[in-house]
C-alpha cells in the first residue's frame, strides 16, 4: 500500500513540471509509504511515489520501469494474481527483473494496453506513462478500494493523487469549492465519486480508466470497464449457494495472504469480520493476529464477541480499550480526510488502525459484506415501503406521504412508530425513497436549513440525482438488488472504503478486504433476493454457510455498527465545541445556511425530545474542513 503524484503538462502551453512542487506533493504523502520514496521527472511528466514494503521488499522500488525506459508506473495497491499473470507474460516474451506485482502492471500494459486492467484481480490505483506513444494511462480498481482524484489546472497542467493534499501541494491549484458537491456532502454525509469538495478536481470512478493521449485538446472522458453485474439470478439449491460460496470466500482471503511482513485482521465479532477471521484460520498454519476495540459503554461495546471468536479460533488477540468520551480526534479529522466526512466511526476506525499497526502491517477486514450480500437492516426498510406502496390506492398515497411531512421523526417516540419515512416514500419514487433512507439529512431538512443564496446557486440541485444518475445503469428491477446497487456506487466507496483507507494510511497500514473481490461480487450478485435476505434476516445465506463454523449468537445477533456516543457528546462535553462551530464566522462566511434556522437545529436537539446529532456532527465536519483548509 503507497501513495503516488503526478504532473502531466496535457493542454495548451508548455508548462514543464518542477522537481521541487512535484517533491512537495510526494512527501504530503510519506504517511501512506514510509518506507522509500521516489521520483520520475522527464519532460512534460513527472510522477512520485511513496512506499509501504509489503510484497519484494528488496526491488519492488517505484517509479518502476520496463526494459528500455520507456514505460514507467507508480502505483498503489496490491494485484493479487500477479504471480499467474508474470508466467503468462514471461511466456510471450517479457522479461522481468523483479518479483513485485508492480513489475507485471508496466508489462501488461505493453501486452494488453488499456485492456491491462481487465486482467487484474486486487485492489489498485496507478498510473503509467508510456513515452514511446505519448500516452498518459490512469486506473481505478472496480469497486473504489484504492483512492485517485485529478485536476486539470488553468495552466493545462494535470495533476493527480491518492490524497487531496498532496494536490493542495501545487501552487496553481484551485481551492474554490463547489456547490453542488456540498449538496451532496450534507445530503450523504461525504462528497460522492466523481465530485471532489473543490470545483475543479475530480475523483476517478471505480471500475473506470482515464487514458491522455499528449498533447490533448480538451479533458477526455473517463472509460468505464467494470460495472456490477446484477440482472439474471441463478437457480441452485440453498446447500449448492452456501458451498459455492464457502469455496470463494476462502480463495478470496487465500489469494489475500500473501505478503513478507506480519499479517492478521480486524474483528469486531459480527458476521463478516468472523466469517474472514474463520476462513484465515482454517488456512493458517499458526495463530492469526486479531485486533478489536473495546467501548466503555455497553451499548456500543462488542468486544465481548470479538472475544468469543477468537477463543473459538485460537487467535492472538489484541484488545484496544477507547474511553467513550475519545472525542481528541475531532480537529485532526480534517486533515485526515481532506474534504467533509460525516461518519463518527471515522473516530473508532482511527483507533483500531493504530492499535493494528502496534502488531502488523497488513490486516484482512470485513467490510463489503453487508453491500455483497444485502446484510443492511435498510435493504428490507425498502423493499417493505415499496411492497405497502403497492396495497395503498394511488389517490390515498399523495395525502398519506404529505402527512408523513409533519409526523414528528423524533427519539422519544416507540421504535414500531418511527417510521417516518414509511409513509413519505409513499409519495416518492423507489429511488429518492432509497436515498431518503440513508440521508444524513432529509430533502426537506437541507431545504429549511440553506440560505435563500445557497438555494438560488444550487439552481434545483439535489443530492438524489446522484442516486438517479447511478439508477439508470442498475440491470434489476429488483429492489434490494437496486439498493444493493446504489450502495455500491455511492456508500461503499464514498464512506467506507474512504474511511478504512485514511483510517489505515495514517498509520502505514494495509487493509485488504475479500469479501470485496469482484469475482465473489460478481457471483454474489447472481444470487436470487431469497437466498440473500429470508425470514427478516439480512446476509441470509453468509450466516447458513458459516453456521458450521461460528455459533449462532455470533451469527445472528442484532448489528451494532462502530458507533459512538454523540447524543451524549453533543448535550454534555462538546456542546461548547459545536456552539462554537454553529456560530462561527467561517461558517458564516461560507454562506451555506440560514444561521436562524441551523440555531433553531440546535436547540431543538438540546431539548431533548428530538436526535439530530448525525446532522449536528456533518455541519461540525464541514466547518473544521472550512477552518483548516480555506483561506
Amino acid at each position: 500500500m503507497c501513495g503516488l503524484v503526478g504532473i502531466a503538462q496535457v493542454v495548451g502551453a508548455q508548462v514543464l513540471p518542477e522537481q521541487r512542487v512535484l517533491g512537495r506533493m510526494n512527501e504530503s504523502l510519506f504517511h501512506r509509504g514510509p518506507d522509500e520514496g521516489g521520483i520520475f521527472l522527464e519532460g512534460l511528466v513527472g510522477l512520485g511515489h511513496r512506499r509501504l514494503s509489503i510484497i519484494d521488499r528488496a526491488e519492488g522500488q517505484q517509479p518502476l520501469f520496463n526494459e528500455d525506459g520507456s514505460v514507467v508506473v507508480v502505483y498503489n495497491g496490491e494485484i493479487y494474481n500477479f504471480a499467474g499473470l508474470r508466467d503468462e507474460l514471461i511466456g510471450v516474451g517479457h522479461t522481468f527483473r523483479t518479483h513485485s506485482d508492480t513489475e507485471v502492471i508496466v508489462h501488461a500494459w505493453e501486452q494488453w494496453g488499456e485492456a491491462c486492467v481487465e486482467r487484474f484481480r486486487g485492489m489498485f490505483a496507478f498510473a503509467i506513462w508510456d513515452k514511446n506513444q505519448q500516452v498518459l494511462f490512469l486506473a481505478r480498481d472496480r469497486l473504489g478500494i484504492k483512492p485517485l482524484y485529478y485536476s486539470l489546472l488553468s495552466s493545462g497542467e494535470l495533476i493527480f493523487a491518492s490524497e487531496l493534499k498532496a494536490l493542495r501541494e501545487h501552487p496553481r491549484f484551485d481551492t474554490a469549492l463547489d456547490d453542488l458537491a456540498i449538496e451532496e456532502y450534507f445530503g450523504f454525509g461525504y462528497v460522492p465519486e466523481p465530485r471532489s469538495i473543490y470545483a475543479r478536481t475530480l475523483k476517478l470512478p471505480p471500475g473506470h480508466t482515464l487514458l491522455f493521449k499528449l498533447p490533448c485538446v480538451q479533458l477526455p472522458t473517463p472509460r468505464q470497464y467494470w460495472d456490477v453485474p446484477f440482472g439474471e439470478t441463478r437457480n441452485e439449491s440453498d446447500d449448492a449457494a452456501m458451498e459455492a460460496l464457502r469455496e470463494r470466500l476462502q480463495e478470496a482471503v487465500d489469494i489475500r495472504l500473501i505478503a513478507e511482513v506480519p499479517l492478521g485482521a480486524f474483528l469486531s465479532g459480527g458476521v463478516d469480520s468472523s466469517s474472514v477471521v474463520a476462513t484465515m484460520a482454517g488456512l493458517s498454519d499458526s495463530p492469526v493476529n486479531t485486533c478489536s476495540m473495546a467501548f466503555g459503554e455497553a451499548e456500543f461495546d462488542e468486544s465481548d464477541y470479538a472475544a468469543q471468536v477468537s477463543a473459538a479460533f485460537g487467535t492472538r488477540h489484541f484488545v484496544e480499550h477507547v474511553d467513550p468520551d475519545d472525542y481528541s480526534l475531532l480537529d485532526e479529522l480534517a486533515g485526515i480526510y481532506d474534504e467533509p466526512f460525516a461518519d463518527s466511526s471515522a473516530l473508532p476506525t482511527y483507533r483500531v488502525c493504530q492499535l493494528a499497526k502496534k502488531h502488523v502491517t497488513v490486516v484482512l477486514s470485513g467490510d463489503g459484506g453487508d453491500e455483497a450480500i444485502a446484510g443492511y437492516k435498510r435493504y428490507g426498510q425498502h423493499a417493505d415501503d415499496l411492497a405497502g406502496k403497492d396495497r395503498i390506492p394511488s389517490m390515498l398515497r399523495g395525502l398519506i406521504s404529505g402527512a408523513g411531512r409533519y409526523y414528528p421523526d423524533a427519539g422519544w417516540i416507540p421504535q414500531f412508530l418511527r417510521r417516518r419515512q414509511g409513509l413519505l416514500a409513499l409519495g416518492q419514487d423507489p429511488v429518492t425513497a432509497f436515498f431518503e433512507i440513508n440521508s444524513v439529512m432529509k430533502n426537506d431538512l437541507r431545504q429549511r436549513l440553506y440560505s435563500e443564496r445557497f438555494l438560488a446557486n444550487l439552481q434545483g440541485y439535489r443530492a438524489d440525482q446522484v442516486s438517479h444518475q447511478h439508477a439508470r445503469a442498475c440491470g434489476s428491477d429488483d429492489p434490494v438488488a437496486l439498493a444493493q446497487y446504489l450502495d455500491m456506487k455511492t456508500y461503499l466507496p464514498g464512506d467506507i472504503l474512504t474511511k478504512v483507507d485514511r483510517a489505515s494510511m495514517a498509520h502505514a497500514l494495509e487493509v485488504r478486504v475479500p469479501l470485496l473481490d469482484h469475482k465473489l461480487i460478481e457471483w454474489a450478485a447472481g444470487l436470487p433476493l431469497g437466498q440473500k435476505r429470508r425470514d427478516g434476516e439480512g446476509k441470509w445465506l453468509l450466516k447458513k454457510a458459516m453456521e458450521p463454523q461460528l455459533p449462532r449468537d455470533i451469527l445472528y445477533r442484532p448489528k451494532r455498527g462502530f458507533a459512538v456516543p454523540l447524543q451524549s457528546w453533543f448535550r454534555g462535553p462538546l456542546r461548547s465545541h459545536v456552539e462554537r462551530a454553529i456560530n462561527s464566522e467561517k461558517l458564516n462566511d461560507a454562506g451555506v445556511f440560514d444561521r436562524n434556522e441551523l440555531r433553531s437545529l440546535w436547540r431543538r436537539h438540546l431539548g431533548g425530545r428530538e436526535d439530530f446529532a448525525p446532522q449536528i456532527w456533518s455541519v461540525l465536519m464541514f466547518e473544521s474542513f472550512l477552518r483548516k483548509h480555506t483561506a
